[in-house]
Order: C-alpha cells, then structure tokens, then sequence
C-alpha cells in the first residue's frame, strides 16, 4: 500500500488530511516536530514514503538524492522557494502547489493593512486603551481618494488589490516584468517602471513571488527615490523587501509607514528593527488564512498528493 507523510504542517494537526488519504486507501504518517523542516528530518520521516505534504520544509537537492523513490511534494501554499524543483524533476518527483486559493482573502489583507496605516488605526486604539483620546497626536491621518496606490506584481493577487483600490478611491499604477511601460492591463491598469512607480506611489504593495531578482527588491537605495509619506505593504515574501533597510527609514520618518505581514526570518523575533520601527502594523504570516481558504488549501493540496501517488494527473503540477 502506497505511503503518504506530512512533514511539516502549518495547520497544528493533520486529521483533515489523514481523513482525505486514508479513503484513498493509502498509509498515511504526520510529523510536526520543532526540527522536521530540516533535511536531515526530512529524509528520516520519507525514506519509505511514495508522497509529501508540505508547508515550510527544506527540500534541498541533498533530500532528492536520498529519496529516489519519492513520487510526489505536494506544498502547502502558492511559493515553492522551498523545494529544489531542479532536483526534484531530476528524480522523477512531482512538485505540486495550490495556486490561486488565497487570491481574495491575501489581496483583503493587503487592502486592510494599507488602510490601517494611513488612517494610523492601530496607533489610535492603543491610546484609547491607555486612557488617551486624541487622535490628533498620530496625524498625519490619510484617505484613499486622492492618492496613488502602485502594485508590484500583477499576478491573481496584485490584480485582486488593483481591483480592490481602485473600488476605495484610489488611483492605481502597476509593475510587472510581463507588463510594458504605459502599456494597460486587461482591466485597465497603467503599468509603469519599477522606479517609477516608487516615485509616484503613495502606496506600494508588493505581490511579486520571491526569485534572485526580486530578493530585496526595495532596499536602502531605492527607499530614498520614495516620497516621504508612503506607505509600504508586503504581503508576498519576506526577503523582496530589505526589513532592516525599511525599518531604518521609518525610523527616520523617511515613510509615513508600512504594514508588514511576511519576514526573512520566521517567526520574527521581537527584537529585530522591524518590530520596533515606528508607525508600523505587523501581521505574522497571516494574510493566507482564512477558515474558507484553509478548507480550501488543505484539500486542494491533499488531493494533489494523492492523484499522483494513485497514478492520476494532479490538478496543479509546477514540474
């Protein structure tokens, strides 16, 4: 009977994924200890395995050599900078993703955090709770109208955020590598250069999937071409934005401020200059979780695992 592992869940339990796989009549085994994403674990949990499930667990070539029998990774989430694809198509192992399940809720959260910075939502309730109303002490106090909200990447998500500004007021201005300069969308967004459109954002909110030339795509240097009060989003990957950089200027009152949800290094620690920056609004990890679109992820990914352990064409293969 063919074998199915968990590795590594960002879930807390896997009963919703044994119940898929064990009526698909296939074995079914879940780790989820403090070290099971490291390769050494890895291979240890899979070494009789046919498939994968996993969340943030190092794929490395080194995974892909001791395991010439694996079949299938099926990964939890949209990015798959976690898996050597390489290597994996070199061992005959598919590697599956869920794309397109967080595109509503992801691109909500964008939306939400960019508000909450302007309007300083989150500066005010904590005063509220020390006994201080005077919500004049954390002006400036922005609003949609008016402003210019730029998109880094218009993928399913940054098209859902175009969208989702535009309907609040602001006007929108794109960046894609796919998309030429005062070229538009199919829903009509101008695309510009990425330097342009640090320039003229009042909001830029990056939604681009973290490769070698996206890995700190906003930096020190290209933080200075920004308008003083802008705000910066990221929802995407962690390392598109260069954090220290970033905190460095809120620091400085170079931005008005910046809604962080992803990080380098996860979980963030406390301590690092991000977390103490000021005028920031910081989510861990969360933009993705919705209890509809956990439903729909674990299941999607699930059932990627189980069709190619089964001999069947998964629904979303990347190799």
């Amino acid at each position: 009977m063919p074998t199915i592992v968990v590795t590594d869940t960002d879930f807390g339990d896997s009963e919703f994924e044994r119940q898929m796989i064990e009526a698909a009549g296939i074995t079914f085994r879940a780790y989820n200890e403090p070290d099971g994403r490291h390769p050494t674990q890895i291979i240890e949990h899979l070494r009789k395995a046919d498939g994968a499930i996993t969340s943030y667990g190092e794929y490395s070539a080194e995974v892909f050599a001791a395991l010439p029998q694996l079949k299938v990774i099926s990964k939890t989430g949209t990015g798959i900078d976690n898996i050597d694809v390489i290597a994996a198509t070199k061992n005959g192992t598919r590697v599956c993703n869920v794309p397109h399940y967080g595109t509503e809720v992801v691109s909500d959260h964008a939306i939400a955090l960019a508000m909450c910075v302007l309007r300083r939502i989150n500066e005010i309730d904590a005063d509220m709770r020390a006994g201080i109303w005077n919500f004049r002490r954390h002006r400036p106090l922005g609003q949609a109208h008016g402003r210019t909200f730029g998109v880094v990447g218009m993928g399913n998500i940054g098209q859902a955020v175009a969208r989702k500004a535009r309907g609040l007021g602001f006007s929108v201005i794109a960046w894609d590598r796919s998309g030429a300069p005062n070229c538009t969308s199919p829903d009509g967004f101008t695309y510009t250069t990425f330097e342009n459109l640090l320039r003229e954002s009042d909001v830029v909110s990056f939604h681009t999937a973290l490769a070698p030339q996206t890995h700190h795509m906003l930096n020190a240097q290209n933080i200075g071409i920004m308008k003083p009060d802008a705000v910066v989003i990221n929802t995407s990957r962690g390392a598109v934005i260069d954090t220290d950089a970033l905190a460095e200027a809120l620091f400085n009152d170079k931005l008005w401020g910046a809604g962080i949800d992803v990080f380098e290094d996860e979980p963030v620690d406390p301590a690092s200059p991000i977390c103490q920056a000021p005028h920031t609004v910081l989510t861990s990890h969360a933009a993705y979780w919705s209890e509809e679109s956990a439903v729909e992820l674990r299941r999607r990914c699930t059932q990627n695992a189980i069709d190619v352990v089964l001999g069947r064409t998964p629904e979303n293969c990347v190799n």
